[in-house]
């Protein structure tokens, strides 16, 4: 053997033991670099696949944006309805001025008040009046001795529902003083009644497509894996850890949910303003007067964060099943 392919072995001959030396972009940032380039690369090779989980998953998002949207425009109203509506207890003979302020002392001691006024027969009768301004000829022979003395009660938020406000009535029924009391039982009932059945329709729909967006991203992430098995099964036997096969797929279907989240939101906010536009030419309703919003800040979050999660648990659920590595 000549002496210049002698040193030549010498110098790419590494002795036994020796380390790797360490590549330029190895170590968290070059790993996580290494992932996201995979996981796009799977994305371009999957082009087709790709766009229909990520119009999927941005069809079921906007799906249950909009019906969050509508919920929590729903509660607004409510809210404000809720704040309109009062109890209102009549007194079998009106009070002596004395005793109304402790009247009204004993009504502020039940829990759930939030308010109380005193309204005289005067008070009523001018009332009465006003409502009826331009047919005063109802009003013949009316005088304020006919209309009963009352204290007109506003609850707070927490004490609206059913329970709380039969609770409130069997209370304030107790007082010494108060006769008939009334506060629109029915139509409390029946709106408490639809607002949980809203509530159910909610939980429902959003089960339902949570499954639905699982199922799509987790078959998406199957035929990647299949059609990428040999190279997986390669990268098993050359060494390579279950976290470094799985994490390129697992950022894929991160990445899918997120640009779903994001394709879902941009279409509520299209659909919202586009609503607000031409709400009073269609509709004849001033959505400012209406008091209608948009979704906060952190419902924002919840859906882009939900978008996530799904494509997340999505790819985790197939990988679990189909690298056994």
């Amino acid at each position: 053997m000549t002496a210049p392919k002698a040193n030549a072995m010498k110098k790419t001959t590494k002795p036994a033991g020796a380390v790797r030396p360490k590549l330029a972009q190895e170590g968290f940032f070059g790993r996580s670099g290494y992932f996201f380039a995979r996981a796009l690369a799977n994305l371009r090779q999957n082009v087709f696949v790709s766009v229909v989980t990520v119009g999927t998953i941005s069809l079921a998002l906007l799906i249950a944006a909009l019906f969050l949207l509508v919920y929590v425009n729903l509660e607004g109203l409510a809210n404000g309805w809720s704040d309109k509506v009062q109890i209102t207890a009549y007194f079998d003979k009106e009070p002596a001025p004395l005793a109304v302020a402790a009247l009204k002392t004993t009504v502020k001691s039940i829990p759930g008040t939030k308010s109380v006024t005193f309204i005289s027969k005067q008070e009523a009768e001018s009332r009465l009046r006003a409502r009826l301004k331009g047919q005063e000829s109802l009003l013949e022979g009316v005088n304020a001795d006919v209309l009963p003395a009352s204290l007109e009660i506003r609850l707070d938020r927490e004490h609206r529902d059913n329970f709380a406000v039969t609770h409130y009535v069997a209370a304030l029924k107790k007082v010494q003083g108060i006769g008939e009391v009334q506060y629109g039982e029915e139509w409390v009932q029946r709106f408490n009644t639809f607002m949980n059945f809203f509530r159910l329709m909610g939980l429902l729909l959003g089960s339902f497509l949570t499954i639905a967006v699982l199922f799509i991203v987790s078959n998406t992430i199957k035929l990647t894996i299949y059609a990428r098995k040999e190279e997986l099964e390669l990268l098993s036997l050359v060494g390579a850890t279950r976290f470094f096969i799985k994490a390129p797929f697992l950022i894929e279907g991160v990445l899918q949910g997120a640009l779903g989240a994001l394709l879902s939101l941009l279409a509520l906010a299209g659909c919202y303003f586009a609503f607000l536009h031409n709400a009073g030419s269609f509709l004849g309703v001033n959505p400012a007067g209406a008091g209608l919003s948009f979704l906060s800040p952190l419902h924002l979050a919840v859906i882009l964060g939900g978008g996530v999660l799904l494509g997340f648990i999505g790819s985790l659920t197939s990988l679990r099943r189909f690298v056994n590595v």
